[in-house]
């Protein structure tokens, strides 16, 4: 049995994370373009987001910083998402930090809100498992380039 079989039959495990990792990559640049969408609508938009913030400072500090120049904020919002998504769907060690950023981005939620522990923490619940399976798979192709593409090209063939 050759070596080039072995991460293919690693593949049905990482495969799902994969498949995570590839949404979670669109979800991102789909969610860049909304945000360029509302700051090219009406930057004001963002104005509410931290007023069910359970911490004072920061409801003080989004009035004060972000909705002093929301559209340029906004746009930042809406370039860091595309920046996560096009690093998710890169591979390799450009997909780890993807994963670390949309891990921090969910975590950095946290303040604003119960309501926002909705979302985020049942995507954290995702979110973490998901890269933590993926993140070995992603070290293999950055140290192995060529071989990890085709390891991928024969699991997608089964």
């Amino acid at each position: 049995m050759s070596m080039t079989h072995a991460p293919a039959r690693a593949a049905p495990r990482t495969r799902p994370a994969r498949r995570v990792r590839r949404f979670v990559g669109g979800s991102y640049l789909t969610m860049g373009g909304v945000n360029a969408g509302i700051v090219f609508a009406d930057a004001e938009t963002y104005r509410p987001f931290a007023d069910a913030s359970f911490l004072p400072f920061v409801t003080r500090m989004w009035h004060d910083v972000v909705m002093a120049h929301p559209a340029v904020w906004g746009l930042l919002l809406a370039g860091g998402e595309i920046v996560l998504g096009l690093l998710l769907l890169s591979g390799g060690r450009a997909a780890q930090a993807g994963w670390l950023g949309v891990i921090v981005f969910h975590v950095l939620l946290l303040p604003f809100g119960f309501g926002i522990w909705l979302w985020s923490i049942p995507v954290l619940a995702l979110l973490v498992p998901a890269a933590r399976i993926d993140w070995p798979a992603l070290t293999q192709e950055a140290q192995h380039p060529r071989r990890a593409r085709g390891a991928q090209a024969s699991a997608r063939s089964l």
